[in-house]
């Protein structure tokens, strides 16, 4: 499939990308993250490894779009918790009816 990341026409297939990462230990995921094999890895360590460019060549979503369309499973950046929900003590102490300090 030919793809354009950092304004350069690459061709990628699947079984390439999985060539390509066989062997790479895949770094701390922080962001939106890409499953190759049974991996996780962060998009920008794949478009790195897949394109021989440097990080900062890139987007993020750029590499996701073209890992979709091959057909990996990617995740999104996790949502943050609401800001409402209260720890386990202060919930306890909102049922006895008693305020704590935050």
């Amino acid at each position: 499939m030919r793809c354009v990341i950092a304004r350069f026409p690459f061709e990628l297939t699947k079984g390439g990308v999985l060539e390509s990462m066989k062997g790479i230990k895949p770094e701390p995921v922080t962001g939106e993250s890409v499953i190759i094999g049974r991996r996780h890895y962060p998009v920008k360590q794949v478009g790195q490894v897949i394109t021989r460019q440097d990080r900062r060549d890139f987007s993020a979503a750029e590499v996701l779009r073209a890992m979709t369309q091959l057909g990996f499973t990617c995740r999104a950046l996790p949502k943050a918790a609401p800001l409402g929900i209260h720890g386990s003590l202060q919930h306890a102490s909102a049922m006895l009816g008693t305020p704590v300090a935050p």
